[in-house]
């Protein structure tokens, strides 16, 4: 199995963390094999050292994917998730 090279250029924030592994979902520009960084897509775990299967995207794409979920919903009001929904 071939070994991926990785450098995180600029932290970009984390989406959501799991709290049975403390793994998190993170937004990050990443650099692959040396190449041009890309917005990455994906979860690491807490020493950035492993990572799951994630997305890239070039900065136009990433631009895209914003402009389209910024129309999606601008004017949409997400309910609040039920606290004890996990309960049921």
């Amino acid at each position: 199995m071939d070994e991926k090279l990785f450098e995180i250029v600029e932290y970009g924030g984390q989406l959501d963390r799991r709290a049975d592994n403390g793994w998190a979902l993170e937004v990050n520009l990443v650099a692959w094999n040396g190449g041009v960084p890309k917005i990455d897509i994906r979860s690491w775990d807490a020493e950035h050292k492993r990572m799951t299967r994630g997305i890239t995207l070039t900065e136009d794409q990433a631009k895209k994917l914003g402009q389209m979920l910024h129309s999606r919903y601008r004017d949409r009001h997400m309910p609040e998730p039920e606290k004890n929904a996990e309960a049921r």
